[in-house]
């Protein structure tokens, strides 16, 4: 037994739950013990005043209000006495004048409770500093201050840990006011947030910013209005938290969900700015309608394109949005400052410049141009489709830290889309074409099959067509003149620059193989939009005829050759006018190549359902109805379908309109 006490009536205020010190209390003191619902309070404090109150509850708002029921009814002793400690239940504590604060999850709690009990109210409440002191010990993570109404320091406790930050020790701030300590900003809102706790009677919060020894770090505050006077003075009791990780936590998070509602909204303009590529009819209207949807979504101030020349200058060629100063001056000096549409052009990669207002990284002109308009980031994107390059596209956002690696990534799928749009845009153009300018190259020898096969024996090389798989792996169909597949099969499977191959027609001088091919000058030609009309190779020698169109970069063609054999030269250019051939007229030159029962094998066959899935007729039932037999069938057929592909796919300048 803890000892007898000379209380006769101890009160216990919980509230619906079990009293967990009533048992202990009542065994360890010869008192009488006695649970009171919260709800009865203010009842039974009328019918008989206890000898001492303890308050077993874990809510700020209801210790307040029970603590000032018992102090308008009763000078007994009251203690706060959660099931769990913390900064608001002490701090409700300190604002109604327990005489004691003794969490039950801490140690020594019970102890505590005895000598209020067993003290006479005097002693037990003559100790103006005990919460104060108390909250330092038991609650407070950092600091706590006494500060009168004038916001004079009248004392100061900070926990050792938190000590090494202070420029000004705990002693020494005794004495001074806030606008001594803080900057006057500062000192004016902490003074408001003081006076309005004593005007109100309330507990009140603030956040706000001290210089440390560590840089300025952030302090949550709770400013709790005490009853007591120092000379006349009210006072408060100011509880503070650094809470410098928690508020660097935040802001990361919200920085976080800030850069991804900001991607979001990137991929969003990404995928719209993508989707209406494939509407675009040229070059131009492309290029000017992806500057003007990236400045619409308001994500960034600006947006500019610039061009290729002869020797692969900047030629700037259309551009929008409000950075006018930026775009204004990006005319005059591209071509002769090193920017970063400069280096993507050099580097073939996206290229960016961050903070460019901090860290001044652009040429001085273009520099103060940006400091006008507020440009604080810029990224250059090739506009490219495998091993051509287009041009560049740079955006500007106001957004110093724009451009990670993720809106990085948006930006260089945005440039590899439009520059397979501008291929096929170029493709068509020359497809559809009136006239046309024919190149001829000469290449004097290289390290690709064709060239070392014709050197090693007395054989030509024809060019018949190349494909490229959705995987990427490029196709070549080459027909060899005067040598055997066996041979020609056995030195393709040996040579470096052939991945795989086989054998698709073989004669005794005459063979047709295909190959995939580690690097080709004609897929590369295919990328630039150029139609191939001719690649011949004999004796080491090549000769590339090729169709571009009217207003086709040839230096840019030329360039893309030169990158696979370095021995090429131009050695002709022609205008070509191409006849315009009608669809009606391109039908019956297809049927004038059709023999009788290729026709009727092949109209048989399409009005019986042969080509559908699954077959409406089968290849007997086509056959009976010619009176033929199946394989007499199957030839006609193949031979008729042989006639109309042919017509579409061997080298011809014509085209339908």
């Amino acid at each position: 037994m803890i000892g007898e006490t000379s209380a006769n009536l101890i009160g216990i205020v919980t509230d619906t739950g079990p009293s967990r010190l009533h048992d202990r209390l009542e065994s360890e003191t010869s008192a009488t013990v006695r649970s009171i619902p919260c709800s009865e309070l203010e009842a039974i404090l009328s019918e008989r005043s206890p000898d001492a109150v303890i308050v077993e509850l874990d809510r700020a708002e209801a210790v307040c209000k029970c603590l000032e029921r018992v102090r308008v009814a009763t000078d007994a002793p009251a203690v706060v006495a959660p099931p769990t400690g913390g900064e608001p239940i002490a701090a409700a504590a300190l604002r109604g004048g327990a005489t004691e604060y003794a969490p039950l999850d801490r140690d020594g709690s019970i102890e505590r409770i005895r000598q209020v009990i067993e003290s006479d109210e005097q002693t037990a409440t003559s100790d103006d500093e005990w919460s104060y002191h108390r909250l330092l010990t038991t609650e407070l993570p950092d600091e706590a201050f006494l500060l009168d109404e004038t916001g004079t320091y009248r004392d100061a406790k900070v926990r050792p840990e938190s000590g090494d930050l202070y420029t000004v020790t705990a002693d020494e701030l005794t004495g001074n006011r806030l606008e001594d300590i803080f900057p006057d900003d500062v000192a004016r809102r902490l003074q408001a947030c003081l006076e309005r706790a004593i005007e109100t009677d309330r507990v009140q919060t603030i956040e706000y910013e001290a210089m440390t020894t560590e840089g300025i770090r952030q302090f949550d505050a709770r400013v709790v209005p005490a009853e007591e006077r120092i000379e006349g003075r009210r006072v408060v009791i100011w509880l503070a938290r650094d809470v410098t990780e928690r508020a660097r936590r935040e802001q990361r998070l919200r920085s976080r969900q800030a850069e991804l509602e900001t991607l979001n909204r990137i991929n969003a303009v990404s995928r719209r700015v993508i989707e209406t590529l494939v509407e675009v009819p040229g070059q131009n209207r492309l290029e000017q309608e992806v500057c003007e949807r990236l400045v619409d979504s308001e994500l960034y101030c600006g947006s500019w394109i610039a061009g290729l020349g002869p020797d692969d200058e900047l030629r700037y060629r259309t551009g929008a949005g409000d950075a006018e100063a930026y775009l204004e001056c990006v005319q005059t000096i591209i071509g002769e400052h090193e920017t970063p549409a400069a280096e993507a052009a050099r580097s073939s990669d996206v290229e960016t410049a961050t903070n460019v207002l901090e860290t001044e990284t652009l040429p001085e002109p273009l520099q103060e141009a940006a400091r006008e308009d507020s440009v604080g980031a810029v990224v250059a994107v090739p506009i490219a489709h495998e091993a051509a390059t287009y041009g560049i596209l740079s955006v500007l956002s106001d957004r110093e830290n724009a451009f990670s690696e993720t809106e990085r990534s948006a930006f260089e799928l945005l440039g590899e889309t439009m520059g397979f749009t501008i291929m096929a845009i170029k493709n068509r153009q020359l497809l559809f074409s009136d006239s046309i300018v024919e190149l001829e190259f000469r290449i004097d020898g290289g390290d690709t099959f064709s060239f070392d096969l014709t050197e090693s024996y007395d054989c030509t090389c024809s060019f018949e067509w190349n494909g490229t798989t959705a995987g990427g792996r490029t196709y070549q169909y080459v027909t060899i003149d005067g040598l055997g597949g066996e041979t020609v099969l056995e030195e393709a499977t040996a040579h470096d620059s052939v991945e795989d191959c086989r054998l698709i027609h073989d004669g005794p001088e005459q063979c047709t193989i295909e190959m995939c091919l580690s690097e080709s000058g004609v897929r590369i030609l295919t990328n630039h939009g150029v139609t191939i009309r001719d690649v011949t190779v004999e004796n080491g020698i090549g000769t590339c005829l090729v169709e571009v169109p009217q207003d086709a970069n040839v230096r840019a063609v030329a360039d893309a050759l030169e990158s696979i054999y370095e021995n090429t030269e131009l050695v002709a250019r022609r205008t070509v006018d191409r006849p315009v051939r009608t669809a009606a007229e391109r039908r019956n030159r297809i049927l004038d190549g059709l023999t009788d029962r290729q026709l009727t094998t092949l109209r048989l066959a399409y009005y019986g359902g042969f080509f559908e899935w699954p077959r409406e007729s089968t290849g007997e039932e086509i056959a009976e109805a010619m009176d033929v037999t199946p394989p007499t069938m199957h030839q006609h057929l193949r031979k008729g379908l042989e006639t109309i592909l042919r017509e579409f796919f061997d080298t011809d300048s014509s085209r339908v309109q």
